[in-house]
């Protein structure tokens, strides 16, 4: 699946940099989605959507939602609720007519990233499907579904990606950490009573 990612022009500047040995010696690059993908996709809250007119003009948008709303509907194919946005619809109005499509996950905290090709297309007027990849006790409001059929993926190294964390888990650590000097404060004060008041 090396000719989905890398184009005669990519492997042209592979060949001048020296690196294209390197890619030439992998068997293979993955198709289909693995178990190990399936779970890092299941715990992403946010990713990147790229799609481009048929002329080639690019456009990246994110998505957001809670964990899990990016979700696994067979080994090649990804989807999700499509919710209402700023009404531009360039994703929708790419896809019309250039179903490419590049999905770029990114965990911060554990500094791992993972690239997706394939080709998207829109889903409307399906209402179990939207019900079907609708985030439980989410209040936003889907509009269409986007499927994503997979290509092929790899996963980028850690170079170059700051470690950063979601403000819920820091909240909770910093809650669990200030719990931890209450209960030492108090026992500092138990133990300095009993020493001036004696047996």
């Amino acid at each position: 699946m090396s000719d989905v990612m890398f184009s005669p022009s990519v492997r042209s500047v592979q060949a001048r940099r020296g690196s294209r040995a390197r890619f030439e010696a992998r068997a293979e690059w993955p198709d289909r989605i693995s178990p190990e993908l399936a779970e890092f996709v299941a715990a992403q809250t946010s990713f990147f959507l790229s799609t481009a007119s048929a002329d080639g003009q690019p456009y990246v948008q994110h998505r957001g939602a809670p964990p899990g709303f990016l979700r696994v509907l067979d080994g090649e194919t990804l989807g999700f609720a499509d919710f209402r946005g700023n009404r531009q619809f360039i994703t929708l109005g790419n896809l019309a007519e250039n179903p490419k499509a590049f999905l770029f996950l990114i965990d911060y905290a554990q500094r791992r990233r993972i690239k997706l090709w394939g080709e998207a297309r829109v889903v409307e007027d399906d209402p179990a499907l939207l019900e079907a990849l609708r985030p439980a006790d989410y209040k936003a409001i889907p509009e269409q579904a986007i499927l994503f059929r997979l290509r092929a993926w790899d996963v980028n190294c850690q170079q170059h990606i700051p470690q950063r964390f979601e403000a819920k888990d820091v909240a909770a650590a910093l809650a669990l950490r200030d719990r931890r000097i209450s209960a030492l404060e108090e026992e500092v004060a138990r133990l300095t009573l009993a020493r001036v008041v004696g047996p």
